[in-house]
């Protein structure tokens, strides 16, 4: 590991904070209108926006284009191309290109400026609005096998339509946009490097994770979606199961065909360039996935964590605004397209939570170099169990199912923001939180800093009313007010289990980097419902965690 280096704090911190924020917010104002556009009349408008057109008036090298897929469906796309005499070009004159896919919802706009600056720098750069959205035909597929034809039909038209070099490309995206890169560079060999932005590299784990359904995520996409899309009848089947609860096998395997895990020994086989970038408060795809692709990868890859939530931590930078995620993604593709020098350093880095030091390593598997286990033990008379120290077993808490114990995993893309701006996590007040609806378990006060890096785990043993369940663990960081600030947090559910009898339950919390520091306290809270996720513990059943002997119930820490 590199030594973690601590940017400047006081006031340039701060107004950097601040300018950040407002960026924004303003990239959030300048896209918002373009959620508010109903597909349906946008399919009707027969020709580009005007906006579309304007752009394409006042840009030297940009150009509106209509792709025609293998199945007839016509996409909508832009072009940039280099300006004449921009260094790059082969002896015909080729150029590296990147083919972006428009992300979730939006169009080919979204990487206007992104484009502009790749064909300053060299790039053909072209973007396409996914089938599906906007103006281009088709019905939603979500990366499934009409998309993957789609990507490269769109290679094809590029090295028949512009000065691209076919053994010079590249793909980034970012949310949808990054999953499909990913199996772009699973099915296509022709893509040398690719950078996935905010994607998933498991679609099951994202929105089954712990074999809970993370309904507040698809209930957030299926927003986004709504005016801007076309649903087919294979996906409104799906969402109907998930939201439903029903028929959950189907949902699985239809996310796994959509996982770029799932083809993940063709990505190796072809020696792509991988850059990944995800924020560890990722309320879609969460960071967990990401590492577990990556640690998959054999070939020449890069892995970047920051603070942020879904998509967040690239925002700014669809303003054209200096951005640290898209200037990795362009290093990467200069020294995997272009051949200069690559970054130097470890190819995994880190933002570590709250102070925001960098680290880096070799590998995802040497973050966590060591671990530490805490025994969860019996609560004292005011309901709070012991963590760590003296903490026995033979002990039983239970709870009620279905109520809100008050911790939770926050707002989907507001809490990450907000971690990744302002340093506020969700928090909770400790004391307050009702026992009869969650059970607590928190430390003495930390000695000395702990350095959390990786996943942290939770096993106790569980004895339900209901042969169904599920329970939520959460991590927090208690200051001496008792105020606390989390850690991380993951559900886990369970089935077919005999009511009345106990069984093992271990949550793998979502991965992280989190500086604990000395004097402050952790807590360990399990309850059994969270908005984030559709529970299924039945509201007023019995949920007992316990600590037999045999078994005892403990907290591990990855630890640097």
């Amino acid at each position: 590991m590199t030594h973690p280096h601590r940017p400047r704090t006081g006031g340039r911190r701060r107004s950097r904070a601040w300018a950040t924020t407002t960026a924004i917010v303003t990239a959030l104002v300048v896209t918002g209108p373009a959620l508010a556009v109903p597909a349906s009349a946008a399919a009707g408008a027969g020709s580009a926006p005007a906006t579309a057109t304007a752009v394409a008036g006042v840009l030297p090298g940009f150009r509106l284009v209509d792709i025609a897929m293998t199945d007839g469906v016509v996409l909508k796309a832009n072009v940039f191309t280099p300006p004449p005499g921009t260094p790059g070009a082969d002896a015909q004159g080729r150029y590296p290109a990147i083919v972006q896919p428009a992300s979730w919802g939006q169009n080919d706009l979204e990487y206007v400026a992104q484009g502009r600056q790749l064909a300053a720098d060299g790039y053909v750069a072209v973007t396409y609005t996914v089938r599906g959205f906007w103006l281009s035909g088709g019905e939603i597929d979500v990366a499934g096998p009409k998309d993957v034809a789609d990507i490269s039909a769109v290679i094809d038209w590029t090295l028949a339509h512009t000065p691209a070099d076919p053994q010079r490309l590249g793909m980034t995206g970012l949310s949808l946009g990054g999953g499909l890169t990913l199996l772009g560079a699973a099915f296509d060999p022709r893509i040398k490097a690719v950078a996935a932005l905010s994607g998933w590299g498991d679609l099951t784990d994202s929105l089954y994770s712990g074999e809970t359904r993370h309904l507040k995520a698809a209930s957030l996409l299926t927003a986004i979606q709504t005016p801007t899309g076309r649903r087919g009848p294979e996906l409104e089947r799906t969402l109907a199961q998930l939201f439903e609860d029903r028929s959950m096998d189907e949902v699985v395997e239809w996310a796994r065909t959509r996982s770029p895990s799932t083809y993940l020994d063709r990505i190796n086989a072809h020696g792509t360039a991988v850059f990944l970038a995800n924020a560890w408060g990722d309320a879609v795809f969460n960071p967990s996935q990401a590492a577990a692709f990556y640690d998959r990868l054999s070939g020449p890859k890069r892995l970047e964590l920051r603070p942020g939530d879904h998509a967040t931590q690239e925002l700014t930078s669809l303003l054209g605004l200096p951005n640290p995620t898209w200037a990795s993604a362009r290093g990467w593709f200069d020294e995997h397209l272009k051949g200069r020098a690559g970054r130097p350093g470890k190819p995994v880095e880190l933002e570590v939570r709250p102070g925001g030091t960098h680290e880096s390593y070799a590998d995802w598997r040497s973050v966590g170099s060591r671990s530490e286990s805490l025994r969860l033990g019996a609560a004292d008379a005011l309901g709070t169990g012991a963590l760590g120290g003296a903490a026995g077993t033979g002990w039983r808490t239970s709870v009620v199912g279905g109520r809100d114990s008050g911790a939770n995993g926050g707002i989907p893309e507001l809490s990450g923001l907000l971690d990744q701006v302002a340093k506020l996590p969700p928090t909770v007040v400790i004391p307050l939180l009702p026992r009869s609806a969650g059970a607590v378990w928190q430390s003495a006060p930390s000695p000395a800093a702990r350095d959390i890096r990786g996943t942290v785990r939770l096993h106790t043993t569980v004895t339900a009313s209901s042969p169904r369940g599920t329970v939520i663990g959460y991590l927090y960081d208690v200051n001496a007010f008792g105020v606390g600030k989390l850690v991380s947090h993951a559900p886990q559910s369970w089935s077919g289990k005999e009511p009345g009898q106990a069984f093992p339950l271990d949550i793998a919390l979502f991965a992280t980097a989190y500086d604990l520091p000395a004097g402050h306290r952790l807590a360990v809270v399990l309850d059994t419902t969270d908005p984030l996720y559709g529970s299924s513990t039945p509201a007023g059943s019995e949920v007992t965690f316990s600590s037999p002997a045999a078994d005892p119930s403990e907290l591990t820490l990855p630890l640097r």
